[in-house]
């Protein structure tokens, strides 16, 4: 047993040395030119009515969240550290594996009913305001896959977890370590080619200007992508956004259809700014440098698993427990994730503003997104600390502003 929870240890040293050197290393931790940058005042920036509106739809939207947080994190202690939890996986007959499996469908079942008021009143909102016109069957199909996507990620993370710590009784925490490291890395790999379309269809961005002025813009940043694609989201959401997913050859760089077919108003300078931005992360080889640091993340917290449960693991009788830690350490991480996020994004946004060189039309983009999404101009300081993967629309404005009056280097 000691012999056990000494590797418990090294694996969670080696985790924790890993990620702090990564961190260190690949996170633009000043990526912003110039002295401490503040948000510009959001009454420069919209009307009243606006700001009223996108206070009064995102202030009830985030209760709604931390309500849905809160139950979950309580359903999940309840059957996780307590032994009503064990005590039903100990009703499943069959060989181990099964059962692993059987408990975490039906966790993963029950979570998400005991959520789901939360989430069909934030869905009555957004159709409400006007965020989306995606019929509830259409809504339904998305968030059954979403569930089922999730537990295949979930049992797979199970069944390594639980049949290497009953193979290595005492290495566990190194074999499983490495080999779920591993995974992450995989799964940012080929969740591209996976995962995506299974909800969005994609297809190359028409011949035409702006698709002559994102290669042209690829070519000077240094950027190799062999296409520009265009998820059909409109027919999910009205907001507008693009994304940069996978890493090597599996990489992309995708546009929500709305933002490049002229129904959102945005025209092509803007369009071109926003994929400036996402360019960016290719340059920087973003989703990389955030699978790394999953990665080591992943290492650290099997060690820490191993140091509290020890060879509990290899008991399928203790998965409630393994899932409740988890779901706990990923709160409590989340400041850490969404403050290297943060960074990110805005290493990202300098990357757009100076290849670019059209500050306005970022500005423009910003306001575009932020009145189609509805985004809080203002949020809770804590809450945008602890949650906010993004930094805000008024920040990233003001960034812009520095850019505009040549302070941008």
């Amino acid at each position: 047993m000691q012999e056990g929870r000494r590797v418990a240890a090294v694996v969670a040293a080696t985790g924790g040395v890993a990620f702090v050197v990564l961190a260190a290393l690949l996170v633009p931790w000043d990526p912003v030119p110039g002295p401490a940058l503040h948000p510009v005042a959001a009454s420069s920036v919209f009307t009243p009515a606006e700001i009223q509106r996108a206070e009064d739809f995102a202030s009830l939207n985030r209760i709604l969240g931390w309500c849905s947080l809160a139950v979950s994190l309580l359903l999940a202690g309840v059957l996780g550290f307590t032994e009503i939890g064990a005590r039903l996986v100990d009703r499943v007959r069959g060989p181990w594996w099964w059962r692993v499996v059987v408990a975490v469908v039906g966790l993963a079942v029950v979570g998400r009913l005991a959520t789901l008021p939360f989430s069909v009143l934030v869905r009555r909102r957004v159709l409400e305001y006007g965020l989306s016109d995606q019929a509830w069957s259409a809504y339904a199909v998305d968030m059954l896959k979403g569930l089922g996507v999730n537990v295949v990620a979930t049992t797979l993370v199970m069944l390594v977890l639980v049949g290497i710590a009953r193979r290595w009784r005492r290495a566990w925490p190194a074999v499983a370590g490495g080999l779920l490291a591993g995974l992450v890395m995989l799964g940012s790999f080929v969740y591209p080619l996976l995962v995506e379309p299974l909800f969005n269809h994609f297809e190359p961005l028409p011949d035409g200007p702006l698709r002559t002025e994102i290669l042209a813009l690829a070519d000077q940043e240094g950027v190799q992508i062999d296409d520009v694609l265009v998820a059909d989201a409109s027919r999910r959401t009205t907001t507008l956004n693009a994304y940069v997913s996978g890493f090597g050859s599996s990489r992309r760089v995708v546009v929500y259809d709305n933002l490049v077919n002229g129904s959102s108003g945005v025209d092509d300078r803007q369009a071109l700014s926003v994929v400036a931005h996402e360019l960016g992360h290719a340059r920087h080889d973003d989703v990389l440098i955030g699978s790394l640091l999953g990665a080591a993340g992943v290492l650290f917290g099997v060690g820490l698993l191993g140091l509290v449960l020890g060879g509990g693991v290899a008991e399928p009788r203790r998965v409630p427990r393994v899932l409740a830690l988890l779901a706990v350490a990923s709160l409590l991480a989340s400041p850490i994730q969404n403050g290297i996020s943060r960074k990110i994004e805005t290493r990202a946004d300098v990357d757009a503003l100076r290849t670019t060189g059209d500050p306005a039309a970022f500005i423009e983009v910003q306001k575009a997104l932020a009145r189609k999404s509805l985004a809080d101009p203002t949020p809770p300081a804590w809450s945008q600390f602890w949650f906010g993967s993004h930094p805000t629309g008024l920040t990233r404005i003001a960034l812009a502003e520095r850019f505009e009056d040549g302070g941008g280097g």
